[in-house]
């Protein structure tokens, strides 16, 4: 079904529908992997699991938005997470105008730029990164998210090359399933982030290993383990040695990006018959101990979890999974929305609208399968757009961006 052909009405009905059928089969999913909210009792204990203080999920004021406060197209503005090109501020003047007159929440770092193959894009070496981000965050009135991808091992955008320390891979630390070693490691990354002033790490992937042929997670060492006992533990290990320094982190990628035989970069990848619940014990395990800052979504399609949408556009799986079965009330992140998986399947605006409509609250634009100039204020206008065709409801931008500051508050 090719959905900007569909009335947005009928769509409608359509989805409270699914979430109805899908609430009651997906209780019964969950309960029976021991992941609904009245079984913490049940649910699998990790072992060898660092002991860091939990940080309780930012609870979300029913207060309205004070008319003087920000502007609307100011609140959706702290909703996007942009990638940009220039290693200063001075060769990325359309990114420092973001930030500066349209209030951009965040800021998206990169080694590399993929659509004109350049070795180059924000990264050259630590003190040119440190000036970098040092410069974008003081044209912010709000505190700016400066996120990376620095998983360790082939996923890491602060490198050898470019003079930052050399990492261990989550395979290689699941494969040594040493705690204390992961959460040093953790923490050696969290320096170097903290070092150059980047505040949010897309990491930790917790996706099992189930496919050790999956050409985006598998192949390239992303995942701790098969087993969801070992990447819980490690995952909270790498979790506390972020915390140490005061970096936040990332689960990715929910509902579990591990079983795929396809990439969500190049188009559409179906899970249907390869996913299974035990993917969702690592995101319900950590979540019950209040370890992570954010969730990001996989653009993965699942027909068990949604018969229309993949996860980052589906309700069913982001407000009827993620937060009602498991509890998650703090931010969740899309993974980027230019992604071959949304950007070929969607329209861009209809994409825009379901991924809000069904709970994301930062949608990350990278800029890295197409680099679109004016991405931010052809976004704003859009949602902003959305709003005024009371497609969407100004209550719930609202409701992203308390989550959006609570997360800031301690960036």
């Amino acid at each position: 079904m090719n959905p900007s052909t569909v009335d947005p009405s009928a769509r409608s009905s359509r989805r409270r529908f699914l979430l109805g059928a899908a609430n009651g089969a997906l209780g019964l999913i969950l309960a029976a992997c021991g992941l609904g909210q009245s079984s913490e009792s049940s649910a699998p204990t990790p072992s060898a699991g660092p002991s860091v203080p939990p940080t309780p999920s930012p609870t979300l004021s029913p207060t309205p938005i004070a008319t003087a406060g920000p502007s609307l197209r100011e609140r959706i503005g702290q909703m996007l997470l942009v990638g940009f090109r220039g290693l200063t501020a001075d060769q990325a003047p359309e990114i420092v105008a973001d930030i500066r007159d349209r209030r951009l929440g965040g800021v998206l770092l990169f080694d590399t730029d993929q659509p004109t193959h350049s070795a180059v894009r924000n990264i050259r070496d630590p003190a040119q990164v440190k000036a970098l981000v040092g410069a974008l965050k003081a044209l912010a009135s709000t505190p700016l998210i400066v996120a990376v991808d620095e998983e360790g091992g082939l996923v890491a955008r602060l490198d050898q090359r470019h003079g930052f320390p050399a990492t261990y891979s989550a395979a290689q630390l699941g494969a040594r399933n040493d705690t204390t070693f992961t959460r040093g490691q953790g923490q050696k990354i969290a320096d170097t982030l903290h070092a150059a002033g980047i505040n949010l790490n897309l990491a930790p992937v917790v996706d099992l290993n189930v496919n050790p042929n999956n050409p985006i997670i598998g192949s390239l060492g992303r995942s701790f383990s098969a087993d969801p006992a070992v990447v819980t533990a490690q995952a909270g290990a790498f979790i506390a040695g972020h915390r140490a320094v005061g970096v936040k982190t990332t689960l990715k990628h929910f509902p579990g990006h591990g079983s795929s035989t396809g990439d969500t970069h190049l188009g559409v990848v179906d899970v249907t018959n390869t996913w299974s619940r035990t993917e969702l014990q690592p995101f319900a395990n950590l979540i019950r101990q209040r370890l992570p800052d954010a969730v990001l979504t996989a653009h993965v399609f699942n027909a068990h979890l949604d018969a229309e949408y993949p996860a980052t556009l589906s309700g069913a799986t982001i407000n009827l999974i993620l937060r009602e079965q498991l509890g998650w009330q703090g931010v969740v992140i899309s993974d980027d929305m230019q992604m071959g998986a949304i950007r070929k399947a969607y329209g861009y605006e209809d994409a825009l609208r379901l991924a809000i409509e069904a709970g994301v609250d930062i949608l990350t634009i990278a800029q890295q399968q197409v680099y679109e100039p004016g991405i931010v204020a052809r976004t704003i206008d859009l949602i902003a757009g959305l709003v005024a065709q009371r497609l969407l409801t100004e209550a719930r931008i609202d409701e992203s961006y308390r989550r959006i500051l609570a997360l800031k508050a301690a960036v």
